[in-house]
């Protein structure tokens, strides 16, 4: 495991090299406040440097082969495999994670720089249009081809150290992008980590950085000329307040939810339901329900809801809570004692207006119970915000119009499970549900590296998923060929 002691912090990754500045933070355990870590901190002058040499290569790095950028992709894929069970360890001891999900993230990310890979090889792949359809067109051809749009600034978020800052890191190196990376504050390891296994790739200088400034120096970064693009993935106050303040940027935001599971008439068999529950159970409370994804809202239909509503709260009850480093553990830690207050008075609060407590509703410091609520009021701020924490609520609707409503009764808009076998119910609800993502037959969990990731409304704009990520830092340039030989 890298960790660094107090006398001597961890160096940040400075134009890809190793530095350090004058003060340092220290990382604690989310589990027990144990020290994981401490890292240098980088002073202003250090961070103006960073982004000096990534607008310096932003020419270089956009002219480099994509030979020597997928090189670079497959050699941080392979290291990350072979390291690891030790970056897993990392994972949980910074984030409080049960190292049977950090594995799954470490897995994850060995995917991500691969597809990386793969993508930067094929990318960027000229587009002919021919011109001669009217007359003033003749003997001209256009040609389309992809330029990055500059330097990334990539603001990661807590939950998913690794794999979310993989999810900036390797599309932007894909294009030819310089990126500064800022991780979060509570958990700066994994993404240090990530740039040890970079600095051992031949990318030019300036390519890139990573930065741990704390959060109130973030903003001069975000206004920063030199950092076109900026890619952030986080609360949706903080998204959206960056995005005001740069207009003329691109900004991609991949915010928050409250995302529905959706259990129609026709999923009524006892393995299907037992599936479900199942299911629902696991991803309601996987990450301690620290997941933009995470099943915060059950919605059945009446004929189906009493035999969900028993499977899932027995379902809820088997997950094993406890040491994050534990392979048997199911739920550990939220990030903070403070993160698990606001959750519990959150419960408080919707009980308090009637919500019914099936299971948990309890707290022991950082951690809190997987909980299930019955009769959720509209008017609790559990019912449109996002948990963030391992809380769901069931829901009793009449039919599928009255269950899509239900879904689209919300100011988020990411993603979306839809138990059913009807196909026409799931083209239907591919139309009408107002998310990012509809996943037929599973939770609304699921997501594959590769494909198109974001929301609507209060979820945020763009997409990430790596192929995607990649369209979102370039633009297209076109070349209009003119020939009477054409």
């Amino acid at each position: 495991m890298t960790t660094a002691s107090a006398a001597h912090p961890q160096a940040f990754w400075l134009a890809g090299r190793a530095a350090t500045g004058e003060e340092s933070a220290e990382v604690t355990s989310p589990w027990d406040g144990a020290l994981v870590g401490t890292v240098s901190v980088p002073t202003d002058t250090q961070v103006e440097e960073a982004v000096a040499a990534a607008h310096a290569a932003r020419d270089e790095f956009g002219r480099t082969p994509a030979h020597v950028r997928a090189a670079a992709l497959d050699h941080v894929s392979r290291r990350l495999a072979e390291r690891a069970e030790e970056i897993a360890r990392l994972i949980t001891a910074e984030n409080g994670k049960p190292v049977k999900w950090a594995r799954g993230e470490v897995a994850r990310a060995v995917s991500v720089f691969r597809w990386a890979a793969e993508e930067a090889r094929r990318f960027n792949g000229g587009e002919a249009q021919r011109l001669d359809t009217d007359p003033g067109g003749t003997g001209r051809l256009a040609l389309t081809r992809r330029f990055t749009r500059g330097p990334v600034l990539g603001i990661a978020p807590f939950n998913f150290p690794l794999n979310l800052v993989a999810h900036k890191v390797a599309p932007a190196l894909a294009v030819g992008a310089p990126i500064v990376l800022k991780p979060a504050p509570a958990t700066p390891l994994s993404a240090l980590l990530l740039g040890s296994l970079l600095a051992e790739t031949d990318l030019p200088a300036g390519a890139w950085s990573v930065l741990p400034v704390p959060n109130d120096r973030m903003p001069a970064l975000v206004r920063d000329p030199r950092l076109p693009v900026i890619s952030f993935t986080g609360s949706d106050t903080v998204g959206y307040a960056i995005a005001d303040s740069v207009p003329r940027k691109h900004v991609t935001l991949e915010l928050g939810g409250n995302a529905a599971a959706v259990v129609l008439a026709d999923w009524a068999g006892d393995a299907d339901l037992d599936w479900a529950a199942s299911r629902i159970a696991t991803f309601a409370n996987y990450q301690a329900g620290q997941s933009c994804i995470s099943v915060q809202r059950v919605i059945a239909d009446a004929s189906v809801y009493d035999a969900l509503a028993e499977r899932v709260v027995a379902k809820v009850r088997e997950q094993v809570t406890g040491d994050p480093g534990d392979p048997a553990t199911d739920v550990g830690p939220l990030v903070s004692e403070a993160a698990a207050e606001r959750v519990a008075a959150w419960v408080d609060d919707a009980v308090a207006k009637g919500a019914k407590v099936l299971t948990g509703g309890t707290r022991q410091g950082a951690n809190y119970a997987p909980t299930v609520l019955a009769d959720l009021p509209a008017d609790a701020v559990l019912a449109t915000a996002e948990a963030f924490g391992p809380v769901l609520s069931l829901h009793r609707v009449n039919g599928p119009d009255e269950a899509f409503a239900a879904v689209n009764d919300s100011r988020f808009g990411l993603q979306a499970g839809v138990f059913t076998h009807d196909l026409q119910l799931a083209f239907r609800a591919h139309r009408a549900l107002e998310v990012g993502g509809v996943v037929i037959g599973d939770v609304p969990s699921y997501r594959a590296d590769q494909m198109p990731y974001g929301g609507v409304k209060d979820s945020g704009t763009g997409r990430e998923g790596v192929r995607s990520a990649m369209t979102d830092y370039t633009y297209e340039r076109v070349l209009v060929l003119t020939s009477l030989d054409l």
